[in-house]
């Protein structure tokens, strides 16, 4: 974590009153004497990392640094990298709903306002709140400095931060009891997740949904959990149910995903893409209260859809895509208007370098051809005459040559019987294992299939250094969840599902820039180079990817970084 230390003898946060005060009236710039100054706070010490000189400015940058005696964490807070990693999660909750009731909107622009990135329901390692091993913990956070106009509102800015700010923080740490009752279960619930996940291989699993589990959401904009008197707890069925140990939870039931091709089928509006959803999330631990915190998938685990008019430069699509009437290679395949089938056979192409070892898929967010093919329509138009080689042909190779399962909604096509080692019925929310039923189906109106070419190994793209050169320079933001914008251009991650927010967005533009930078005067492979870059973050934090300390980023995946790398337009 930063470890800037406080001045010796840093003089304390009241006395700030006064010279606030003083600068009443006068042009914001005189804000920026702060700058750089530490203040002795009740339990912490308050360090300006950067002053905005303008109100309609990013606001100013503040750390709240607590030394391990006045945080007086208990010990199963700070035992593991994990427990750290749950324990800075839970204060982080704690601020942000902390400062978000001590904000007002004071004067011009930003004033009176206290900003740190809004949690979502997972648990993401993140720069606004990091606990040492020793219980040390750094808070980071935004202020909007008053003023009026251009002119400092000295008596308000007093008020912020001498009384409001030592007031909201007072309710961040030190914990009462019932605050560590809660941080107990936040660290034990992140520590189950975890150990369930690490079970999963083992068990020849790539997903596991303990019985009870709550997976549907409110809304589709809201991802907390539906009302538990109008939601159907899961409930595996007894053929797939296994048992799994977690360090406080104890022997954990629910349903096993094995490894192979799964299915989930049912009619519309019964829990199909609900079920696929939180195996999709699966791949992150959860909050407490969330529903889902023991639904757990391997941590490769990538949702794949179509997307159409994204680019594609340089990925081998071979395996699904050959034979094009314009000669265009496949094994190299570029196009700044990507079709559908082109856009799911890039995006499986790209998951498979990154080394997926299950892929997630809903036919609702599929390309039709290229999911399946019937016979019919290869009586009409011959195998010679089309050029896409449907997922449904290549389902079992994926699983014998790359080792990679898939999981499947399909409300559609029985075809996927045939190739199937897994078929899960939702039924008013509720699961059923129906494959036995599927292949006496199967057996009864067999679909003979031609074989399909033998598969390719997959190309891996080089790293390409003039591609990523426009991500060095200009400023970065992330407005959304889904666009990332620098230097006059903007980047749709819209159709990369698996990110959660903003604050993720913004750390994979920063990743990209630590990527476009290195490969500058690099030769190899782009996933050497990701590699690279993700053990530096193991080991320096995420600050490593920044000049200066910053609450605003959040721990992201290698899989959805290299997504968002290969949808840069040349």
């Amino acid at each position: 974590m930063h470890t800037t230390p406080p001045a010796r003898g840093s003089p304390d946060l009241a006395t700030l009153r006064p010279e606030l005060e003083s600068w009443e009236g006068r042009g914001y710039k005189a804000y920026r004497a702060l700058e750089g100054r530490v203040y002795a706070g009740p339990g912490f010490d308050l360090v300006f990392d950067h002053v905005q000189g303008d109100p309609f400015a990013d606001p100013t940058r503040l750390r709240a640094l607590y030394p391990s005696v006045a945080a007086d964490l208990p010990s199963y807070a700070t035992r593991t990298p994990d427990a750290r990693r749950a324990s800075a999660d839970f204060l982080h909750r704690r601020m942000s709903a902390s400062l978000s009731d001590a904000s007002a909107s004071v004067g011009s622009g930003h004033g009176g306002a206290f900003a740190t990135p809004r949690p979502v329901q997972q648990v993401l390692g993140r720069s606004a709140a990091r606990v040492g091993e020793d219980g040390a913990v750094e808070l980071r956070f935004r202020v909007g400095l008053p003023a009026r106009g251009r002119r400092i509102l000295g008596a308000a800015a007093g008020a912020l931060l001498c009384d409001g700010l030592p007031q909201a923080m007072g309710s961040v740490l030190p914990l009462s009891e019932t605050g560590r009752a809660a941080l107990r279960r936040h660290v034990h619930t992140v520590e189950d997740a975890v150990a369930l996940r690490a079970r999963l291989e083992a068990g020849g699993l790539v997903a596991f949904v303990a019985d009870g589990s709550i997976l549907p959401r409110r809304s589709g904009a809201d991802d907390a959990p539906m009302e538990r008197e109008r939601a159907v707890p899961f409930r595996s069925p007894d053929s797939l149910r296994v048992t799994l140990p977690a360090p406080h939870a104890g022997e954990v039931a629910g349903m096993g995903v094995p490894r192979g091709v799964t299915l989930i089928v049912g009619g519309g509006y019964h829990g199909k893409s609900t079920l696929l959803r939180a195996l999709e999330r699966g791949v992150y631990d959860h909050a407490p209260y969330d529903g889902r915190e023991r639904v757990v998938s391997i941590p490769g685990a990538t949702k794949v859809r179509a997307e159409d008019r994204r680019a594609v430069v340089g990925t081998d699509i071979s395996n699904f895509i050959r034979g094009l009437p314009s000669g265009a290679d496949t094994l190299a395949f570029s196009t700044e208007d990507a079709s559908g089938s082109t856009s799911q056979a890039a995006a499986i192409a790209e998951a498979i370098e990154t080394g997926c070892a299950c892929l997630l898929i809903d036919e609702d967010t599929s390309a039709t051809n290229f999911m399946i093919r019937d016979a019919r329509m290869r009586r009409l138009v011959e195998d010679a005459d089309e050029p896409v080689i449907p997922f449904i042909d290549r389902a079992r190779q994926l699983l014998d040559e790359e080792g990679t399962s898939s999981v499947l909604v399909v409300g559609g096509s029985g075809d996927y019987f045939d190739v199937a080692d897994t078929v899960i019925a939702m039924r008013r929310y509720v699961p059923d294992d129906v494959g036995e039923a599927a292949r006496r189906i199967a057996s009864e109106a067999p679909e003979p299939r031609p074989d399909p070419p033998a598969w390719r190994p997959v190309a891996p793209h080089a790293i390409d250094g003039a591609r990523l050169a426009p991500m060095v320079g200009g400023r970065l933001r992330a407005p959304t969840r889904d666009r990332l914008v620098w230097a006059g251009r903007e980047l749709d991650l819209g159709a990369i599902e698996q990110i959660l927010e903003a604050a993720q967005t913004k750390t994979i533009g920063l990743g990209l820039r630590r990527l476009a930078r290195d490969a500058a005067d690099a030769r190899g492979l782009l996933m050497e180079a990701v590699e690279r870059l993700m053990r530096d973050i193991a080991r320096g934090g995420l600050d490593v990817l920044q000049e200066f300390p910053t609450g605003d980023l959040a721990e992201f995946r290698p899989e959805e970084l290299v997504a968002a790398l290969h949808r840069i337009r040349p």
